[in-house]
């Protein structure tokens, strides 16, 4: 969390042209999104939202303990260049964290919310202008000291804003297959809610933002007749050239915007380790007010020669 905020400062500084990877951002399903509850309003305000997906926070490796006996790393692979920051360990064997099983390990990765919760929460922060959450609650299946939980149930309550139906908006991450039990007439079942989405329930219907997908808006039949407006085209890669060559810093994913919605996002995994616990944030003093050992989870120690420096 600190580390976000340092990274957005730091960038802000020195005034570059900056993007983050999140690169649904651009694409039509997250554009429109965003005219359906702005401009269009066509659910109304918005009461609630939930957002889910399948990954589990790990299982990529198959292991909850480093190995007892690791491999060394192979020639080919600068190991100190790739641990980069984190505590010194050895390479281990092939898929125990390279070359894609760190998101496993609290080391390495931030588990299944640090993986998407950049994707499909910035449908969210987009198109209703969510800041900084105000407390968040976590329960998860169990964790050690070493891997993120396989299934976490996250719930956020953000402040409120003109695109909200309340004062603040309950946000609920669900992952490692855990999902929304849906009771609302006019939903579809279940059992058709399987890919990594997110439902707005809004004051007049139910928008669905998939991952990857064109959004659905229910009851069907209230929104039979219904066209999805047309955002324009956008590139996530070609823009962000075109705004270097240009010298526009002011890109809608840059990392101003970025900087806290990664906050955001980590706070769940600061929240993972005290479960059943309301977090309250507060986001000036970038500190948990309610919690006070939690706030030592919002940075970490890091390895000689690769720690980072405050934007001041």
């Amino acid at each position: 969390v600190w580390e976000a905020r340092q990274i957005a400062g730091h960038a802000a500084k020195a005034g570059t042209v900056n993007r983050m990877g999140n690169q649904i951002h651009s694409e039509f399903q997250y554009r429109v999104t965003k005219l359906l509850i702005q401009e269009e309003k066509v659910i109304g305000k918005v009461k609630e939202v939930h957002t889910w997906i399948s990954a589990a926070g790990h299982g990529r490796s198959g292991l909850l303990q480093p190995p007892a006996i690791p491999e060394k790393a192979p020639p080919e692979v600068d190991w100190d260049q790739w641990i980069g920051p984190a505590p010194w360990r050895e390479f281990g064997g092939e898929n125990v964290y390279h070359p894609r099983c760190w998101r496993d390990w609290q080391a390495f990765g931030s588990g299944s919310i640090g993986d998407n919760g950049c994707h499909l929460l910035d449908p969210l922060f987009t198109s209703m202008n969510l800041t900084a959450p105000l407390s968040i609650t976590a329960e998860h299946s169990g964790m050690n000291d070493q891997v993120w939980p396989a299934q976490e149930t996250l719930r956020y309550v953000f402040p409120g804003t003109e695109f909200t139906a309340s004062e603040t908006l309950p946000v609920t991450w669900y992952d490692g297959g855990r999902r929304p039990n849906w009771k609302h007439a006019g939903l579809p079942p279940a059992e058709s809610l399987l890919q990594p989405a997110s439902m707005l329930i809004g004051e007049k219907g139910y928008l669905l933002v998939p991952h990857w997908g064109t959004p659905k808006l229910y009851p069907e039949k209230d929104f039979a007749r219904y066209e999805l407006p047309d955002p324009g085209k956008a590139n996530h890669y070609h823009d962000w050239v075109d705004a270097c060559l240009e010298g526009n810093a002011e890109l809608s994913d840059n990392f101003a915007y970025a900087g806290p919605l990664s906050e955001a996002v980590q706070l769940g995994n600061v929240a993972v380790r005290f479960p059943r616990q309301t977090l309250e944030w507060d986001a000036a003093a970038l500190r948990i007010t309610n919690v006070p050992e939690a706030n030592a989870f919002l940075t970490k120690e890091y390895r000689d020669g690769w720690a980072v420096t405050a934007a001041g």
